[in-house]
């Protein structure tokens, strides 16, 4: 199998990803290509110190470009694309893999723990909400990995590049052809501020709109929140009525600040990789 881990700037988290990533993998079981673009730091460095990894390096600053060069160089399928600021075992892929062996998956992604540590409550309040969300809990989104098959792949290479690519991937599946793993387990780290939540937040509300404005075939499902969702939500679990308060305030501030679609924008959240 093939991992392609795009990196702008992520020597930082990086040797933390490729750590768990080979730590127990066999020799040569998977080729991982790192694309550090653009970067001004040490990124490539880090990725060069482990024995198992190949470094692809780009001067443009772009995750769509680190992914065509990643997907040249890499040899194999399944094929993983991987976030460089997550956590990720060996154990996990091999789950991955063998979920994509089944009859008519094409995509899978792990399930996933968002790391709580240190974050005030205003980013764990809005966490509380945005996990129970239906789609939150199927879609492949949100959780840094996608896996492919061969027929996958093939899919998501027709897709045109968009800020939101992961929702993108996994409205680009039906339920049926798409799989979350139970045991496969993804480590994300949220955002340490509000600002940086609400920066987080824009770049997925333009994303959104991106989405819509291309037409594509959402066969996977919804890419916007339901008030049904978050009214049901509350029936369900009363004590959340707070939290879903603060959830709809950072989606209409997130929606005031997006940006019409094509536009660039990265929006990056630099606490979470401190």
């Amino acid at each position: 199998m093939s991992i392609v881990i795009p990196a702008h700037n992520e020597a930082k988290v990086i040797g933390r990803l490729l750590h768990g990533l080979l730590d127990a993998a066999e020799p040569g079981e998977f080729d991982v290509v790192i694309v550090p673009n653009g970067c001004t730091d040490d990124t490539a460095a880090v990725a060069r110190g482990f024995e198992g990894a190949r470094v692809v390096e780009s001067p443009e600053a772009s995750k769509a470009v680190a992914l065509r060069l990643g997907d040249e160089a890499a040899h194999g399928f399944p094929r993983f694309y991987v976030d460089a600021d997550i956590e990720l075992r060996t154990a996990d892929v091999r789950a991955l893999t063998s979920a994509l062996e089944r009859p008519g998956v094409l995509a899978a992604a792990p399930s996933r723990h968002l790391e709580m540590t240190g974050r005030p409550w205003s980013v764990r309040s809005y966490y509380r909400v945005w996990t129970r969300l239906p789609e939150v809990r199927a879609g492949l989104f949100g959780r840094g990995v996608v896996g492919v098959t061969e027929e996958g792949h093939a899919r998501l290479a027709a897709l045109p590049h968009l800020v939101a690519d992961d929702l993108a991937s996994s409205l680009a599946f039906a339920p049926a052809e798409r799989t979350v793993v139970g045991e496969a387990a993804v480590v994300v780290h949220p955002p340490r501020t509000w600002g940086d939540l609400l920066r987080r937040r824009e770049r997925a509300a333009t994303g959104v709109d991106e989405l819509e404005a291309a037409d594509l075939d959402q066969a996977g499902g919804s890419a916007r929140t339901g008030p049904g969702d978050l009214a049901a939500m509350v029936r369900r679990e009363p004590a959340l009525a707070p939290d879903v308060v603060l959830f709809l305030a950072v989606a209409l501030i997130a929606r005031g600040r997006r940006r019409r679609p094509g536009t660039v924008v990265w929006q990056r959240d630099e606490s979470s990789r401190a």
